[in-house]
């Protein structure tokens, strides 16, 4: 039987909410549905629940495994009195696989590659639809947050003391927009990742992991302030606008601001500290210790957020890089004398395909390609 890790969400909802839509219930196998309603029957979901969620499940899999035969004939189980026995353990374990264990072999949830994956803080992995509804939920049964299609919005609380992570990674091909508790936008662009607080903690940074490229509009907040870590270089803001790019493919990390003041610190030299003002952008390189800062228009740098992937005296080679991320497909160059051939161009991934866009640079430099399925060659 396939593995359904919607049912312990489901059965979340139902003992926090208090009821869950039925469209999401028909999704369930006859059996999960049944089991559900058996549960509900009698009065047992949030014990269900919460047995299931207290243990440990390779240490009471090899323990039950010792006291129970399993037989051919079916087994017949009491709800009434169904946690003072093991069988209860073998059941759930059989309809949901919440640890995704089957008899003695440890199995994997199939994560989609171009699924946005939503890790919480116990490492499980919630896959968030583009055109879905959903809520992250707490083991203690808050909900910590809200998804509604291309959008993800972190609750505000003072109830938390603790400093507990989530982590977003988007795929390529797709771009994603998040909320956090304090109310700062966080654009993600294609092949990123970003670490963050559920909650930002009183008395403590805001402080954030980012991995790919995302524009930050930040809350102000000057008891607390706003830290972007990434590869090398720390970002340093109390309230302001400003986009980083931060690929590990790339050599250099960008970060460019449109509105407020930034600080940008080499993590080797904490104390020398760069400042930006609007327009600037500052690029650090392993191979340099400085920072260095010039003037540029912001919207380049920018416009990805509509769909635009815009070029300016961009070598095809790192061209090559961002149609890959922005269009999710791998492409093969053949004609190597292209690679350091620059282009001006700006194209609108939300309108035109990799084949236009393709097609309008070969008449620009001469060449040819081909594409089956994700794989482009040009020759």
């Amino acid at each position: 039987m396939d593995s359904n890790p919607n049912l312990v969400n489901i059965l979340k909802e139902i003992v926090y909410n208090g009821s869950v839509e039925t469209s999401r219930i028909e999704l369930l196998s006859q059996e999960e549905q049944e089991l559900i309603k058996e549960l509900q029957d009698n009065g047992m979901l949030k014990e269900a629940l919460l047995y299931v969620e207290s243990m440990d499940a390779e240490e009471n899999w090899q323990e039950l495994k010792e006291k129970i035969k399993l037989k051919k004939d079916p087994i017949v189980i009491n709800w009434k009195n169904i946690f003072q026995y093991a069988a209860v353990f073998v059941c759930l374990l059989s309809l949901v696989y919440v640890f995704q264990y089957k008899t003695d072999n440890q199995t994997k949830t199939i994560i989609p590659d171009d699924a946005i994956q939503l890790v919480l803080e116990n490492g499980d992995i919630q896959v968030l639809s583009p055109n879905g509804e959903q809520q992250v939920i707490k083991k203690d049964g808050a909900v910590v947050a809200t998804q509604k299609e291309n959008k993800i919005s972190y609750s505000a609380s003072d109830a938390s003391d603790e400093l507990v992570y989530n982590e977003i990674k988007i795929p390529y091909g797709k771009t994603f927009e998040i909320t956090l508790s304090d109310g700062t936008q966080v654009f993600m662009n294609a092949g990123s990742s970003l670490k963050y607080p559920v909650q930002f903690i009183k008395g403590h940074h805001r402080e954030v992991v980012l991995e790919g490229e995302a524009f930050f509009d930040v809350t102000k907040d000057k008891k607390h302030p706003f830290i972007v870590k990434t590869r090398g270089v720390d970002v340093k803001v109390l309230g302001t606008k400003f986009n980083v790019s931060s690929y590990k493919e790339d050599a250099d990390i960008n970060t460019v601001l449109v509105e407020g003041s930034v600080s940008l610190s080499n993590t080797g030299m904490p104390n020398n500290n760069t400042m930006l003002v609007p327009g600037e952008k500052g690029t650090w390189n392993s191979q340099k210790t400085a920072i260095a800062v010039k003037k540029v228009d912001t919207r380049i740098y920018t416009e990805w957020m509509t769909g635009e992937i815009v070029f300016r005296k961009t070598a095809f080679k790192d061209i090559i890089i961002k149609l890959e991320r922005s269009y999710n497909v791998a492409i093969n160059n053949n004609k190597t004398e292209l690679l350091d051939k620059k282009f001006n161009g700006s194209f609108n991934k939300n309108i035109e395909s990799i084949e236009e866009v393709l097609t309008a640079m070969s008449k620009i430099q001469s060449f040819s390609f081909s594409k089956e399925g994700k794989q482009i060659t040009i020759n």
